[in-house]
Parts: structure tokens; C-alpha cells; sequence
């Protein structure tokens, strides 16, 4: 009951300084190593994170190889449960020939399309994503199918017939192409699942054994011009080009912005960083993603930092390299889960699973930082201590910090320009002996925070406003303040003026008078006065 007093009594002192009465203040506190969270300084809007399961591995997660229903259910918590998982928001679908595996007799032939409902599991794979909330659905063409190509077939390279330089004597197939790459997503459809962006591509400066096809900087920007027509008028967004290297990728990136018809299809920019590392944005304006990424590696490692190069804490760094650098938008890691000796993020085993840092590594991301967030200022002068910040949706607050340094790092936090002067900060840590383990909630005063950030650890804080800052305060006050509404404990817009400078908004008053309406006895004799002091200011209760 003491903690209940002690709550009761701040919140009512925050409420009061809301409406200009008093309020106890608490002085800042001091560390060793200061950082400053700016909401002034916006960068990159956050469509979010994700992963891949193409080449038949959403399949197995579907029991292909012995997995069973429960264990199933076990991993898609892990990798889309926003409370005990990774709580990913992009779903990465790989196309193949699989929907016209056959020539249907040239490209101007009626196709011939078919359609199993099923995608080697990637549609039963979309189809649990989107109940746990994912509607980000990135659907992407390893290669046009081989009849379509100079080569005659899927794997092995090759390049789509009819784009400059690759002649062939079956004719030009890039209507076809675009056409079939729209029918996929139009199957999707037809099972629940809106395909949101369509790729063409997938590392098309790379020829692999399996399915790849060859495409240069001005052959895709050439195709982008037949597809975008065709993708668009389906409500698609086009994406390209997913360039096995985030270096190589910007030679893909400057042929499509020097093409303004290109320019204006092509909506995201996508990398991958096997050949090269994020060392700094693409060079466009528009979104970009590091959209296929897992470290080298020969072994399954579980481990979270053993100089392996495929440990967890390399995948964190990874993460806040794109993001920070790269100014990404979105980052979208290779396998969730696989078999063997993958450096997916889970291994799958028959009828078991086991989980690698490389999961909670990306989960301190991906939780926390919402698709529709906004990536804000975050400096430090260590340099050790790897630090990002986003804005959300709703107004809390994802910073998250990685010591790469080899000593716990004590650290002040001021949050100039964020709205946020008084509230809760909630560590979440991971590192060799920690899985994003909550932590004690570090208060927010004064619009600062101190907290540690123990040797060679990650920790993401969820910042939240006090209540009473997330009513709209004297001078700032919005178009439209929510306000209870009567008897759904639903939200009601409240349309209104701003009030006169220094004066309290009534709607402000209305809920105070709500909240001390639920006051408990012990604060009868405080709430009558606080009922009083807001009477006087000619504001009465809501409507029950």
C-alpha cells in the first residue's frame, strides 16, 4: 500500500504542473558518460524487420521434417510475438518458376499459369505472420524462369530475354515477365495475404548454382520501366535490386535515379551486405532496406560474443550499422530458421529447435522499434558505446545502446525535444548470460535518465511519458485531444481552441477530474481539494 501512496502522490504532483499548479521537481543525475536523445534531429522513416523463409524452409517450420503443431506454434512466438518474441513486421517471400514452370508457347501466348495455395509453406508462413500483425509482405524473383532466359533455365545465371544485349530467338519476354511476377502476388491475394512490394531481382551482379539471374545497372533500370506500369496499376511497389553487395547496390541505385521514368517506379531501394558492408546510404532520397544478410559461418553457433564473427554481438552491430549509416528503413535478415549448420536465427531439428543470440541480438531491434517510427538523434562521445534512437507511433521512445567496450559504461541521458520530461525508462538486456531480460524501470526526471549498459551488452530502453505529459500541455495542444469516452472506455476526438497562453486547456481539466474520480479513499481529503482548485476553474466532470 506504501507504493501505491508513493505512485499516487507523483502522479497527482506531475497531473497538477499540467494544468499550472505545483509539482515537485527532481534533480538530473549524474554519469560518467553523457548522450544526448535529440527529437529535433529526424532522420530515416522505420518500415521495419524481417526475415526469409524461401527454398522450402517455411516448409519445414510447417512440420515438413517432423516439427510438430506445438513446436511450430514455439517458433513463430519466437520470431513474431511482440510480447515473448523477435515481434518482426516484414515477411520476405522468394518467387521461383513455380506458378509456370513450363514455356506456355512464347511470350505472347496465353499463360498458363498455376497455383497450389500452399508455396512450399511460404503461404501458410503469411498467413501466420499477418496474425500475429505483420502487413508488410516483400515478394522478390530470384529468376525469371528459365525459358524465359538466355540460358534456357532457372539456376546458372542468365539473362531476361528482350532487355538490351540479351537477344534470343524465342522473343521478347519482358511483358511476360512483368505480367507473371503481378500473377504471384495475385495468388497471394486470393489466399488473404496483400503482397505490399514486388522485386524482380535478387542478386543480379551474382551467378549461383541455384536459381540467379543476370541483369546489369542499366538492364534492371530498363525492366523497372516495363514493370512499374504493370505493378503499379495492381497497387504494388516496386523494389529493387538487391545487390549482393551494399556497395555494389549503389551502381544499381545511381542508374535508376539518373532515369526519371525509373526513378518515379522504383519506391525502395534494396541491398544486401555479403560483398560489401553498410558504409553509408545509397544515393537516393527514396526508402532503403538491407533487405538478405547472415555472417559467414561453418558451425550453428548459439553464442552471444565469442570473436566467431557469427556470435550475436556481430549481428547487433550489423543492425546498428544499417540503420545508422545506411539510414535503412528497413533491415531484413536472411533465414529465420533453418537446419544444419545454418546462421539463421533458429535451428530446427526434426521435431526440436534451438535458439542463437543472433535472435534476441535482432529482437532488441525489432520489438521495440515499430514500423511507422522514426529514427531520431542519439550521439555520445564514446565511441564504444554504438547508440540509435526512433521515435514511435505512439510516442514512447526505442533507444538502444551497444557497448562494445570491455567495461560497464555508466551513462546520462538527456532527451532534449522529445516531450518527454517525466516518466519511465525500461532496460531490456541481452548478452551472454541475458535474453532480453527486463530490467528495473530507471525513472525519467527532468528529461534525463541515468542507467548502465554492463561490458559487451546490448540494451534497448522503452521510454514513456509520465500521464500527465501525454495530455496535450498548455501552448502545444493538439487539433484534436483524445478524452474518454462514455461507458466504452474507448477514445473520443474532442475538437477545440487552444486556450489563452499560460492557461489550462479544459479537456486537461475534464480528465483530471476523471482521474480523481478513481482516487482511493486514503486520498479523499486530497482529492476534494483537487476537485475543488478545478471547479474553480470552471470545468466540471465528463459524462459517465
Amino acid at each position: 500500500m506504501r507504493r501505491l501512496r508513493k505512485w499516487t502522490v507523483t502522479s497527482l504532483s506531475v497531473l497538477l504542473t499540467a494544468v499550472g499548479l505545483t509539482a515537485v521537481g527532481t534533480p538530473n543525475a549524474w554519469a560518467t558518460t553523457s548522450a544526448t536523445i535529440d527529437g529535433a534531429a529526424r532522420h530515416q522513416p522505420i518500415d521495419g524487420f524481417g526475415i526469409s523463409e524461401h527454398f522450402g524452409r517455411a516448409a519445414i517450420m510447417n512440420g515438413s521434417q517432423g516439427l510438430s503443431a506445438p513446436k511450430q506454434r514455439e517458433i513463430l512466438d519466437l520470431l513474431f510475438n511482440r510480447t515473448t518474441g523477435a515481434g518482426l513486421s516484414i515477411l520476405r517471400l522468394g518467387i521461383d518458376s513455380g506458378i509456370q514452370p513450363t514455356d506456355p508457347g512464347g511470350p505472347n501466348a496465353t499463360p498458363k499459369y498455376t497455383w497450389d495455395g500452399y508455396d512450399k509453406g511460404q503461404v501458410w508462413l503469411a498467413k501466420q505472420a499477418k496474425a500475429y500483425g505483420v502487413n508488410r509482405f516483400y515478394a522478390d524473383a530470384w529468376t525469371a524462369p528459365g525459358y524465359m532466359k538466355t540460358n534456357g533455365q532457372d539456376a546458372n545465371g542468365g539473362t531476361l530475354c528482350g532487355l538490351t544485349g540479351a537477344s534470343c530467338a524465342s522473343g521478347d519476354w519482358r511483358k511476360a515477365y512483368a505480367n507473371y511476377l503481378v500473377q504471384y502476388a495475385k495468388f497471394y491475394g486470393q489466399e488473404g495475404i496483400g503482397v505490399t512490394d514486388l522485386g524482380f531481382t535478387n542478386e543480379p551482379d551474382w551467378t549461383a548454382t541455384y536459381d540467379s539471374m543476370r541483369l546489369t545497372p542499366a538492364q534492371a533500370t530498363e525492366f523497372t520501366k516495363v514493370l512499374g506500369p504493370v505493378a503499379n496499376a495492381a497497387g504494388l511497389k516496386v523494389a529493387c535490386c538487391d545487390s549482393f553487395g551494399w556497395n555494389q547496390q549503389k551502381s544499381y541505385t545511381s542508374a535508376i535515379e539518373a532515369d526519371p521514368a525509373a526513378r518515379g517506379y522504383v519506391a525502395t531501394h534494396t541491398g544486401h551486405t555479403y560483398a560489401s558492408r553498410v558504409d553509408g546510404p545509397l544515393p537516393t532520397q527514396k526508402r532503403t532496406w538491407m533487405s538478405e544478410w547472415s555472417p559467414d559461418g561453418t558451425t550453428w553457433n548459439e553464442n552471444w560474443d565469442d570473436g566467431s564473427g557469427y556470435d550475436g554481438l556481430t549481428v547487433a552491430s550489423a543492425i546498428h550499422d544499417a540503420l545508422t549509416k545506411g539510414n535503412t528503413s528497413g533491415y531484413v535478415y536472411w533465414y529465420g530458421a533453418s537446419t544444419g549448420a545454418t546462421r539463421g536465427l533458429i535451428q530446427m531439428d526434426g521435431d526440436g529447435y534451438r535458439v542463437s543470440k543472433r535472435l534476441w541480438a535482432m529482437a532488441n531491434y525489432s520489438r521495440f522499434i515499430r514500423p511507422g517510427a522514426t529514427r531520431i538523434g542519439a550521439t555520445t562521445p564514446d565511441p564504444n558505446l554504438k547508440l540509435s534512437a526512433f521515435r514511435n507511433p505512439d510516442g514512447t521512445l526505442a533507444v538502444v545502446a551497444l557497448n562494445a567496450g570491455s567495461a560497464a559504461q555508466q551513462v546520462s541521458y538527456r532527451l532534449p525535444n522529445t516531450g518527454i520530461t517525466n516518466g519511465t525508462a525500461t532496460p531490456y538486456l541481452t548478452n551472454g548470460s541475458s535474453s532480453m531480460a527486463q530490467q528495473s524501470a530507471v525513472p525519467v526526471s527532468g528529461g534525463a535518465l541515468t542507467a548502465t549498459v554492463p561490458a559487451r551488452s546490448l540494451v534497448t530502453y522503452t521510454i514513456k511519458a509520465s500521464s500527465a505529459e501525454r495530455l496535450a500541455l498548455p501552448g502545444s495542444v493538439p487539433a484534436a485531444l483524445p478524452v474518454p469516452g462514455p461507458g466504452s472506455g474507448r477514445l473520443r476526438p474532442v475538437q477545440h481552441a487552444a486556450p489563452a497562453a499560460g492557461a489550462a486547456h479544459p479537456d486537461q481539466l475534464r480528465l483530471l477530474t476523471d482521474f480523481v474520480k478513481v482516487l482511493t479513499d486514503d486520498f479523499k481529503p486530497l482529492a476534494v481539494n483537487l476537485s475543488a482548485a478545478i471547479r474553480s476553474r470552471g470545468v466540471g466532470p465528463t459524462e459517465p
